[in-house]
C-alpha cells in the first residue's frame, strides 16, 4: 500500500508543479506558445470549474491557488487513509 500512496503522492506533487508553472508562464509567455498551450491543455480542465465558482479580483485569478489547496487536502486525506 505504501508504494501506491507514494506514486499517487508524486503524481499530485507533479500536477501542483504544473499548476505553478502554468500560472507563472501566463505572465510572461504568449498563450500561443507550444509549451504554454500544452500545459494549458493539461491544467485548464481542472481550473475551469473552479473559475466558474471563484470570481477574479481585477486581473488576479485565484483558481490556481484554490486548485493547489484542494490537491494538498486530497494528498493529506489519502495519506491519513493509507
Amino acid at each position: 500500500m505504501g508504494v501506491v500512496f507514494t506514486i499517487i503522492h508524486w503524481i499530485i506533487q507533479a500536477f501542483i508543479l504544473l499548476v505553478v508553472i502554468q500560472a507563472i508562464l501566463s505572465f510572461f509567455m504568449s498563450p500561443y506558445h507550444r509549451v504554454r498551450m500544452t500545459i494549458d491543455q493539461i491544467v485548464n480542465p481542472f481550473l475551469n470549474p473552479i473559475r466558474r465558482i471563484v470570481p477574479t479580483l481585477g486581473n488576479l485569478d485565484f483558481s490556481p491557488l484554490v486548485l493547489i489547496i484542494l490537491l494538498q487536502v486530497l494528498d493529506n486525506i489519502l495519506y491519513k487513509l493509507l
